[in-house]
């Protein structure tokens, strides 16, 4: 699997390929300061890639032992969540590449989406479960499970002030959650005729 680089403005490929994976390429996420890059695989590792050089940064990232669905850096740069078919999620040091903490461990099926929260206080994640969970970074355990997606949470963010989540799900609808609470905010959003893969907030929320 590669990964490859473009300018926006113009379309062309920035430098060459990343290559190193052996397996395919099923997420990508640039650090905040766009210096790197974090990939996750179906050779089940996660990689970290030097922007300008497209050289990986130190060794694979070895623990997840199915294909990783989804990696996302923290809000300063300093970690990388993955979240896996294995039904874990797990949080690395981005610059030492080594496992933090235990992985995270209650979601009953693959793992497809995983997110910070602006402050670094939290991760959301999705999963094939149907749920959406949300994660306490100061002592990495589960403190709340949203219930309500009749099938795969394939998508999931905070809002910028961290008030919201949003989730996108195999069951056509989006839903907007109260953070604090667990709560939905309003009916589910319906209107897609298919599946809701990828899902996003405003800057402005």
């Amino acid at each position: 699997g590669t990964i490859r680089i473009w300018d926006s403005k113009t379309g062309a490929a920035i430098g060459n390929p990343l290559h190193g994976h052996k397996g395919g390429v099923l997420s990508v996420a640039i650090s905040p300061d766009e210096s790197q890059i974090a990939s996750g695989s179906t050779d089940c590792t996660v990689r970290i890639w030097d922007v300008k050089t497209g050289v990986t940064i130190g060794n694979p990232l070895d623990g997840h032992t199915s294909p990783v669905r989804s990696v996302a850096f923290s809000p300063d740069g300093q970690q990388v969540v993955s979240g896996s078919d294995d039904k874990t999620i797990r949080v690395w040091n981005a610059k030492a590449g080594n496992l933090i903490g235990n992985p995270l461990l209650g979601h009953s099926d693959y793992v497809l989406s995983v997110s910070f929260s602006s402050n670094g206080q939290y991760i959301v994640s999705g999963s094939t479960d149907r749920t959406v969970r949300i994660w306490d970074t100061k002592n990495w355990t589960q403190i709340m499970k949203l219930d309500g997606h009749t099938s795969s949470v394939t998508s999931v963010k905070f809002s910028l002030d961290n008030e919201r989540i949003i989730s996108g799900s195999w069951d056509r609808t989006i839903r907007i959650w109260n953070a604090k609470t667990g709560e939905l905010i309003g009916n589910p959003l319906q209107g897609h005729n298919d599946y809701v893969n990828s899902v996003a907030f405003s800057p402005d929320g």
